[in-house]
């Protein structure tokens, strides 16, 4: 599978506008959204404080290329590239990073714009859902209760630590089906990464792309994709949120 920057060598980016309408043969019974990007708006403030600690230790990075290259990726797996490029880490650098972005999270961190409405909006008709998450599982928490949404989410939320293999192998997405009670085919999910959406795809579900700007590595995939999340709703069946 080509990573996110031969993707962006060789796909043209379409511009939004051209994308196609996002739509489902049927009403999912449930929605299993990713976490950064999608429902926290975690990802400048995670991408800047990596950039910074990566320059330190010599390989000089701007927050936009960290994003290009590490987006989606579990804390192991960054680990390891750097391992590769860098050398051993120094002792304890993965903690101490971990305890920076969580402050700075603690402080920082906002919502998707349209999404405490959306996932309030379809909780009112019924609808099941799930967390999907790359993340740490202290870091995943600490999102969702600053965002209010724990209770929300209570035992229906996955991070790498909770599965054998995380994305974009199938495991969190056909654990978060499980925890809903429905088949993964019958499960929607929602990433704003082709890594993530690699994931749901693997694990037979349905799989809508959000895209905050145009992505090749996601249009690449040929999957639906939206930009605004209030339309969430009116996307799977239900009425919009105003």
């Amino acid at each position: 599978m080509p990573d996110r920057a031969s993707v962006r060598k060789t796909m043209p980016i379409v511009p939004m506008s051209q994308l196609p309408e996002p739509t489902l043969l049927h009403r999912p019974q449930a929605i299993l959204f990713d976490c950064d990007g999608v429902i926290a708006d975690s990802e400048s403030v995670i991408a800047r404080i990596l950039a910074e600690e990566i320059t330190t230790l010599g390989w000089a990075m701007t927050a936009e290329e960290e994003q290009r290259r590490f987006r989606g990726m579990t804390g192991k797996m960054l680990e390891a590239a750097l391992v590769d490029r860098l050398g051993p880490l120094p002792e304890g650098w993965r903690p101490r990073i971990g305890a920076r972005i969580n402050a700075a999270l603690t402080e920082e961190l906002q919502a998707i714009p349209g999404i405490l409405g959306t996932i309030a909006q379809l909780s009112r008709r019924g609808m099941k859902m799930a967390v999907a998450s790359n993340s740490g599982r202290r870091e995943l928490e600490l999102k969702l209760s600053h965002l209010g949404l724990l209770a929300q989410f209570e035992g229906r939320m996955f991070s790498a630590q909770d599965v054998a293999h995380p994305k974009p192998a199938p495991d969190i997405y056909l654990a978060a089906a499980a925890s809903c009670g429905v088949a993964a085919k019958d499960c929607l999910v929602v990433e704003d990464t082709a890594f993530g959406a690699r994931a749901g795809i693997a694990a037979g579900c349905h799989v809508f792309g959000f895209m905050h700007e145009p992505d090749p590595a996601m249009q690449a995939l040929g999957i639906p994709t939206f930009s605004d999340m209030r339309d969430l709703p009116g996307l799977v069946g239900l009425e919009s949120v105003a």
